[in-house]
């Protein structure tokens, strides 16, 4: 009987050795980039060399969080559900040279377009989590965010950001630097167990003209789970491209990524992504654009090697400075070495306001993705999702957050997952230094196997103090 085309199935974990010794190697490239994050680093706080000090310590700001949730199943099971208060306590620390927000002092995130030509931005948080009932050992997570940026002679600017999350959260969020909120990866762990995830950035743009621009983008991305029974990961992209205008209505985009996958047990991966776009533009207001993409996967064997390949059409359309939409429709083909091929429509739509007091974003994706370097390795999938979210400043101190997911991944195994989710978020500024919140929120998955259904309630309760 022939393989699915699947690439992470139990047979190969089983025919395959475990090799912990080649995810355990130092990463040939990890010292470049720690030195071109120190190198940016320097470059950041340099400026302060002739600041006094008060300058200096303004720029740090502590805080102290806690949270008290209360969790229906902790473990995502279908049955057995264990029910579970969970305490977060923990003091965090940010720098920054971003300016600060007038009513709350908080800095400002870092926006698209730097407003100084060199900075750095640390948010580092460090929780000690106790569980009241006992589900799960108490342990200390992590969550911080590194940004560095540097533009010299306003053509050629650097840039590097580090993601690191310890944790035993079944739903693991996404890590993208654009991610919205609720937004959590495909490949859920049941049960809890300590994983890290780290991913570093470091990226280059030089721009020869208004719109012209050449980059490169370098991604190491680390996953590690103290349970057996989920695989270590470790992907190293690189991914140059070439940005370039003919005039001011044709213009054309192409890159080309290298990505390797190495596995803890399952056959390691090389990649390969070629894209090429060409856009026409009506007005600033409206462009139209046409794309094709083609991915190559080669694995080790025994797995099996594939291509894809998808053209589309597309349009983008500011309706207002604030309103702003993105409509892509296409096709793609999957074609394994070996076992059936897999196609259908792909879809790519999204609408964002950036208003005064509202901001929403709304996404529908569909087609294919896949799913590697997380708790469940399940490879190339047909994918249909939509995202929201809607921000809403209600007064000065008050704001609120409202967000909804719909995920439905069919595997290549036959497997097929409906996972949705809904999170509401309201937020008060007591003082200046203190705020407090509330988020519910509930997720549920229903698939065509039983072992992989859940449904989960929260509730948290927290307090932020800062200094």
């Amino acid at each position: 009987m022939e393989l699915q085309p699947n690439k992470r199935n139990k047979l190969n974990k089983l025919r395959k050795p475990n090799k912990p010794e080649e995810l355990n190697k130092p990463n040939k490239l990890f010292p470049f980039a720690l030195c071109f994050l120190m190198g940016l680093i320097v470059l950041s706080v340099s400026e302060f060399a002739h600041a006094d000090i008060g300058d200096i310590l303004s720029r740090f700001q502590f805080y102290a969080v806690a949270e008290e949730t209360y969790d229906t199943n902790v473990d995502l099971t279908p049955r057995n559900e264990r029910e579970d208060f969970i305490t977060n306590v923990g003091v965090g620390v940010r720098f920054s040279t971003l300016p600060r927000a007038e009513t709350t002092r908080e800095f400002k995130p870092p926006s698209t377009g730097e407003e100084t030509a060199y900075g750095i931005n640390l948010d580092f948080l460090p929780t000690y989590v106790y569980y009241a009932k006992g589900t799960s050992d108490d342990y200390l997570a992590l969550s911080g965010k590194l940004e560095t940026w540097y533009t010299w002679d306003q053509r050629l600017t650097f840039r590097a950001r580090d993601y690191v999350f310890r944790s035993e959260e079944p739903l693991e969020p996404s890590y993208s630097a654009g991610a919205l909120p609720n937004e959590i990866l495909l490949g859920t762990q049941r049960g809890r167990s300590i994983y890290i995830r780290n991913v570093f950035e470091a990226s280059s743009d030089y721009r020869f003209g208004r719109e012209d621009l050449i980059s490169i983008n370098y991604i190491n991305n680390v996953y590690r789970n103290e349970s057996s029974f989920f695989e270590d990961s470790t992907e190293n992209y690189i991914n140059p491209r070439l940005t370039y205008w003919f005039n001011l209505r044709n213009g054309i985009l192409l890159e080309y990524a290298l990505d390797l996958g190495n596995f803890q047990r399952s056959p390691d991966m090389t990649g390969h992504l070629a894209r090429g776009r060409y856009t026409y533009r009506f007005n600033p207001r409206t462009s139209i654009f046409g794309q094709f993409g083609y991915l190559r996967r080669d694995f080790e064997p025994p797995s099996t090697d594939y291509d894809a390949y998808q053209p589309s059409l597309g349009i983008e359309h500011a309706f207002s400075p604030t309103l702003s939409g993105r409509a892509q429709f296409g096709y793609f083909h999957q074609d394994p070495e070996r076992g059936t091929t897999t196609d259908g429509f792909s879809y790519d739509v999204s609408v964002t306001q950036r208003a005064k007091r509202t901001t929403y974003t709304l996404l529908f994706q569909g087609g294919y993705t896949e799913v590697y370097f997380t708790a469940e390795n399940l490879g190339f999938t047909k994918y249909n999702s939509a995202i929201g979210t809607i921000t809403h400043q209600l007064t000065e101190r008050v704001s609120a957050t409202l967000s909804a997911r719909y995920q439905r991944p069919e595997y290549d195994d036959g497997r097929t997952d409906n996972i949705w989710g809904v999170s509401g978020d309201t937020s008060y500024q007591v003082f200046r230094w203190v705020n407090v919140g509330i988020n519910l929120s509930y997720a549920e998955s229903r698939s065509n196997r039983d072992v992989n259904d859940y449904t989960d309630l929260r509730a948290t309760f927290r307090i932020t103090a800062t200094y």
